[in-house]
């Protein structure tokens, strides 16, 4: 039995197909819409693709079309937490009497169905849109190699993003908190359970004199010594559940590098600010794995959007803000151990989403931030 298809129906596959498997847009579930395919690519040229079918016979339709568009951009805008949003509006059945007045951050283009695109927009975008779309296949042909080739890309990615958010056996989280707590006990007992801040200072607590004195080490030993089994139960569980996740996203090597350049940072910032008092913790390199996960959710908030602005996001705001509220609580590294967590994070690259150049800005500004902190505890 022969399968027919109408030109319209036709050039929607041929269009589906190239932006999905050359361009890598993803399609958008849009309720309320019939005819039309939404596709978006938050690191494309256009963030949003919508190919639209329906028949726009005059400038009224045309502008609630616009209307419709730009309330669709701007939910796509609050989930994906981006700054800014463009589209690329393909219209297939247009009157040639209608006028495709220019929008702010909406680019429409009407479409001959099959021909050669022509359009100058899509061409300057898309120069190779008319050699690798499916121009010869028609009917079934074109339906079956249209789902192949869309179905072997999904195959692909789902294994991608399966190997990133599966489960994997956490081990540096573990050993790290294993750490904390022996130290803690060690401490705890030689001291006669007395943690003052004298004692702490033996150990190795964060000081400013001290470390401007030549006790460099104490940038780290300060991360792993804690005033107290309240603060030591707060922390390494919260260690447990942050440190779990990045380390399952991130991977082993680029989570110690992570944890301990930001407890770096975290201490080098309390040194700039707090000019003559101690600090122990590990909250600085704990802030630092937010950082991470701030990164990594922006890198994939088309999955993790939400927890990022509902969960991540404002825990951070809330201690940031409790630190500011309470007394005693270092917020000076929390914040140098968040800001270096992310620069951190930006320098190492996302996994599947790297950049080299956002990599190079990283690196560059990750040295940068370092190279201030440690001009104004050492040289100001």
């Amino acid at each position: 039995m022969a399968v027919t298809m109408n030109k319209k129906d036709e050039m929607i596959m041929r269009l589906v197909h190239y932006f999905i498997t050359e361009e890598n847009y993803s399609p958008i579930v849009v309720n309320g819409v019939k005819d039309e395919i939404w596709l978006q690519n938050q690191d494309g040229p256009y963030k949003i693709i919508r190919i639209n079918a329906n028949y726009i016979h005059n400038k009224e339709q045309y502008e609630f079309d616009i209307l419709k568009l730009n309330n669709v951009m701007r939910q796509v805008k609050r989930k994906t937490l981006s700054w800014s949003m463009n589209a690329l509006n393909i219209l297939l059945d247009v009157n040639e009497n209608v006028n495709l007045e220019e929008s702010k951050n909406i680019e429409s283009v009407a479409l001959k169905t099959g021909a050669l695109i022509k359009a100058k927009p899509v061409l300057k975008m898309f120069p190779d849109i008319n050699h690798k779309m499916l121009l010869n296949e028609k009917g079934l042909d074109l339906m079956i190699d249209v789902t192949n080739d869309i179905n072997k890309k999904t195959d692909r990615e789902n294994k991608i993003y399966e190997s990133i958010f599966k489960p994997k056996k956490i081990v540096v989280t573990n050993v790290l908190i294993a750490i904390n707590v022996l130290i803690f006990f060690i401490v705890f007992a030689m001291t006669n359970a007395n943690l003052d801040a004298l004692n702490l200072l033996k150990f190795g607590a964060v000081n400013p004199i001290l470390v401007k004195s030549g006790e460099f080490w104490r940038l780290i030993s300060g991360g792993f010594l804690h005033g107290g089994i309240l603060h030591l139960l707060f922390n390494m569980y919260a260690l447990y559940i942050i440190g779990t996740q990045v380390e399952n996203f991130v991977g082993k090597w680029k989570f110690l590098a992570i944890y301990f350049g930001s407890m770096i940072c975290a201490s080098l910032m309390s040194c700039a600010i707090n000019f003559n008092s101690i600090s122990v913790g590990a909250s600085g390199a704990i802030f630092g794995l937010l950082g991470a996960l701030v990164y990594f959710g922006y890198h994939y908030r088309l999955y993790l959007g939400s927890v990022l602005k509902n969960q991540i996001i404002p825990l951070i705001i809330i201690n940031l803000l409790l630190g500011f509220m309470i007394s005693g609580i270092d917020n000076a590294a929390h914040l140098g151990g968040l800001i270096g967590g992310l620069l951190i994070s930006m320098a190492l690259g996302v996994q599947k989403r790297e950049d080299r150049q956002d990599r190079i800005n990283g690196l560059i500004t990750f040295v940068i931030y370092l190279l201030f902190l440690i001009y104004i505890v050492f040289f100001n």
